[in-house]
């Protein structure tokens, strides 16, 4: 068995019951093969960034997981595709998004993956519910930098 590794996952959903579908994501996360959730941040509310429709329901989950990588992020698709996500173009909205933000320290670029998450830093709604739930990986700079962008804690 692998050694468990802390990864941190973006939860955001804009289409149908919004918070329903982010905490039934949560309870999924939790079912995952070697994989225990550790802590969730408070549900957010922020208009959509770079898409469209209506406001999103965003959240940040910390497990520790034995998977690698690449198995985390194809267990995560298929959560996805059992909350009926469809991608019918770049930055739809959703019925269900999860995105592996941090993966350990591990940084990784393939054709699938790229950890950490680029654009992570270029928003608010995945950096308050991370620094929420592990301040020590969100910076006062980092904050200040999205500060403009509208996000609610619910």
């Amino acid at each position: 068995m692998r050694e468990p590794v802390t990864a941190y996952v973006a939860l955001g959903a804009n289409l149908g019951d919004a918070a329903r579908a982010v905490r039934d994501a949560f309870d999924a996360l939790s079912r995952m093969p070697g994989t225990s959730l550790v802590r969730r941040s408070s549900l957010y509310r922020t208009a959509p960034l770079d898409s469209s429709g209506p406001d999103y329901i965003n959240a940040v989950a910390q497990v520790s997981t034995q998977l690698g990588a690449h198995e985390l992020l194809a267990q995560l698709q298929a959560i996805e595709a059992r909350a009926g996500r469809e991608r019918p173009y770049r930055n739809a909205p959703r019925t269900l998004d999860l995105d592996l933000l941090l993966y350990g320290d591990s940084r990784i670029a393939t054709g699938t993956l790229e950890v950490p998450h680029p654009r992570m830093w270029e928003r608010a709604f995945v950096l308050m519910p991370l620094r929420e739930i592990a301040p020590d990986r969100v910076t006062p700079d980092q904050l200040a930098a999205v500060a403009g962008q509208g996000v609610t804690r619910l």
